[in-house]
């Protein structure tokens, strides 16, 4: 939602007027015998000899104790409310914000720095530098404070011989087998966090062979130094003394247990259960038809116990969509010994079911960019496990009345929306052929969906459109997700066309063929690759790309019954392009607090055939709180368009067949959940063809010089990953204007954005 206020520029002078109270000088507050800590940092000298020392500044600088206090723009906000509120009568309001936002004074004398050299010289020991020399000194000056500490490394200790003490077991086959992939080589220099990573590594690989009971604390490691005078020491690996003996063996899986219905309602036990593809299902009466469960779960009686298979099948269960909570339990199975070199294991799978159905309304207050406002309500009712395997129905249905707020000729109008759909979500693939999905990250899923809607814009239009889907979706890992649609039809039909829309649609036939009566149908297919769930990535990117062809199938059995050279279905038109877009993302973490986000979007459709544009449901846009945010929803372009007083009425979005943008933006914390946002946005949109109803949209070599540009700063409150957001952004270049007139500082054009979550 973005709107202009002439009167936001008081928005600026309001928080300058904060910033200007919190850059106070908080030096007058500073104790005469004190000094205010301003920084701590690490200088490491490295001789030339030195190697292969990534990583030791980043670490060490984790160790300086204890942090300054937060600036922000150069304003310590926290530390100026905390001395505020220490006066003899602070009053209310510095008595609140240092509630919520005032810190204590961080001196130099809470500064130990002998204690930290202790413990730089420690982790550099950790990491193989001995006899490193470590100092420490103090600037101070105006009444704060800088602590430096110098390092100056010497020649760290490096691997010679990696060795594994061997003895009698089947165990050592696997730790040998383990070491084949094994990161620590000849030249490795010595680490504890290494060994530490290896050893969780070895843990790990035995695990997956199946030894349930291993830990990876009963590996130990010793270095030798004795045997070289330079600096080089031999690694050797052992088993720990008087290691249990169940830990020395492996596990395979005896029995499996299946509770679909782990409730008050099951009233069966284990001696109830009854054997369906070696699975022992455990449910009175029955939930969850166990023909349909078995595929979900990987492993199989006899099989190696897999912690992988175990975590795969866990996460395969989760994803049905009927189960909130999967519990998979093991337990040794004592009588079973199969032999003297493998133990058993029952697994037991506990699924937790969710209410079989629940109802979701929510009451909206909408503001769009174009003036209309008004109220709309959204109803969603759920039906879970409706045929016994993990079907789920959804019905949704929402409404929608806006009017226009405006003034001028738009003032008045009015549109209503309903809409419609109902949706079949199943677990698994319906096909005519058997496709195996077990390494699958997730349950594939088989989409179904049917819907309408309903917009009627008064005194200009209805437009009306059926939709129905049928396809697939599927995640192949956790930051994988594939989406086909092999079968979606839109059909799009406006109605009641006023003569004063009439006029418009004569006058502008990009407009026009926009609005046409179109039956669109084909393929659709979307690729996700989101690292953002992966929490160890510290630069995630997020890449989505979508591809659509429609009209391809249809262009085999048409024919022009009109003799207008349109092809027609059942005396319809439909629709033939080809439209792709792109939206990718990058996330550089310049520290664990600050991050700086950049994002490209790409999309080019192509009509051809029986089409001269794209339909208007299937063109692309720019600008907006999530776009180029200087610009209005919908208000860009088409390249250096500039709409005439009837284009800028409210019925018109200006669009194209080409879209280009590209945001940056650098995101801080302020305090606590408050975090703060830099950015500049470039962005618009073209038309492939000349259209003489839209001079200058059509896309050219000249298309860097037709962006839209808009810089801005925003707030955003981050409550557990609820981000409201406040953008304040304002034009740079307006492509709409003259070459030599488009580029320039005016904070007299400020927009104002809010919106739910991050831009991108």
């Amino acid at each position: 939602m973005s709107f202009r206020l002439s009167s936001v520029r008081l928005i600026f002078a309001l928080l300058a007027g904060v910033f200007l109270g919190s850059s106070c000088s908080v030096r007058r507050f500073i104790p005469t015998d004190e000094y205010l800590l301003k920084s701590s940092s690490v200088t490491v000298v490295v001789p030339d000899s030195v190697k292969n020392t990534g990583g030791v500044k980043s670490e060490l600088e984790e160790l300086l104790r204890p942090e300054p206090n937060a600036t922000f723009l150069g304003m310590r906000i926290g530390l100026n409310a905390h001395y505020k509120s220490q006066r003899e009568n602070p009053g209310f309001l510095n008595k609140y914000l240092n509630r919520k936002f005032g810190e204590e004074p961080v001196y130099l004398s809470d500064v130990d720095s002998s204690r930290t050299m202790d413990l730089i010289q420690n982790r550099l020991e950790n990491n193989g530098f001995f006899n490193t020399k470590v100092a420490s000194s103090t600037t101070t000056k105006k009444k704060v404070a800088t602590v430096n500490y110098k390092v100056e490394l010497g020649q760290p200790y490096l691997l010679e011989k990696y060795e594994l003490d061997t003895g009698s077991g089947k165990i050592y086959e696997g730790i040998i087998q383990s070491l084949e992939e094994t990161p620590i080589t000849k030249g490795t220099r010595f680490s504890l966090d290494l060994l530490k990573v290896e050893r969780e590594r070895i843990d790990a690989f035995l695990k997956d062979k199946g030894y349930y009971n291993f830990n990876a604390d009963f590996l130990i490691f010793e270095a030798d130094t004795n045997q070289y005078d330079n600096r080089r020491f031999n690694l050797f690996l052992r088993l720990k003394n008087e290691v249990p003996q169940k830990s020395l063996l492996p596990y395979k899986l005896n029995k499996i247990y299946v509770n679909p219905d782990y409730s008050l309602n099951n009233k069966a036990t284990k001696e109830d259960a009854y054997v369906i593809n070696g699975i022992n299902f455990i449910q009175d009466p029955e939930f969850f038809k166990p023909t349909r469960m078995t595929p979900y779960i990987l492993f199989k009686e006899g099989q190696p116990y897999n912690p992988k298979i175990s975590r795969l099948t866990s996460s395969r269960l989760s994803s049905i969509g009927a189960y909130k909570f999967v519990n998979i339990r093991y337990e040794p199975a004592f009588d079973e010994v199969s032999n003297q070199d493998t133990l058993g294991l029952n697994a037991n799978i506990f699924l937790s079911p969710l209410k079989k159905r629940s109802v979701r309304a929510e009451l909206k207050a909408v503001t769009k960019s174009n003036g209309f406002a008004g109220p709309a309500l959204a109803v969603v009712y759920s039906n879970r496990n409706l045929f016994r395997g993990g079907e789920t129905l959804n019905l949704s249905g929402d409404f929608g009345y806006e009017v226009q707020l405006g003034s001028g000729d738009a003032k008045g109008l009015s549109s209503t929306q309903i809409g419609f759909e109902a949706g079949l979500v199943i677990p698994r693939l319906l096909l005519p052929f058997n496709v195996k999905d077990t390494l699958l990250y997730s349950v594939p899923k088989t989409n179904i969906k049917f819907g309408f809607d309903l917009f009627n814009r008064s005194d200009l239009y209805n437009l009306n459109a059926l939709k129905t889907s049928f396809g697939y979706g599927w995640r192949k890992s956790q930051s994988i997700y594939h989406e086909l649609n092999p079968v979606s039809i839109n059909y799009v039909n406006t109605s009641n066309i006023t003569p004063e829309f009439q006029e418009i649609l004569d006058q502008n036939l990009f407009l026009q063929s926009s609005f046409e009566q179109q039956l669109i149908t084909g393929p659709t297919y979307s690729f996700i690759y989101n690292q953002l769930t992966e929490g160890r990535k510290r630069n995630p990117i997020l890449l989505v790309t979508n591809l659509e062809l429609a009209g391809n199938i249809l262009d085999l059995v048409s024919k022009d019954s009109n003799g207008d050279g349109k092809e027609t279905l059942f005396g319809i038109a439909y629709a033939q392009y080809l439209k792709a877009d792109f939206n990718f993302v990058y996330n550089y973490r310049l520290s664990s607090k600050q991050t700086l986000v950049g994002r490209i979007f790409g999309g080019y459709g192509l009509p051809y055939g029986n089409s001269e544009t794209l339909p208007f449901s299937r063109q692309f846009f720019s600008g907006g709180p999530s776009s180029v945010r200087a610009f209005r929803t919908r208000s860009l372009g088409p390249g250096s368009y500039n709409p005439t007083e009837i284009d800028q009425g409210s019925f018109f979005d200006r669009s194209g067949d080409i879209r280009l943008e590209a945001n940056i933006e650098f995101r801080f914390p302020i305090y606590s959940f408050l975090k703060g946002a830099l950015f500049v946005d470039a962005g618009n949109v073209w038309l492939s063809n000349e259209n003489e109803a839209l001079p200058g949209g059509k896309f050219s070599k000249d298309f860097i010089k037709e962006l839209g540009i808009g810089y801005g700063a925003g707030l955003r409150v981050d409550i557990q990953n609820f981000v409201i957001r406040f953008d304040l952004a304002s034009p740079y270049s307006k492509p709409y204007l003259p070459l030599g007139k488009r580029t320039g500082f005016d904070l007299s054009e400020i927009l104002f954005n809010f919106g739910i979550g991050y831009p991108f």
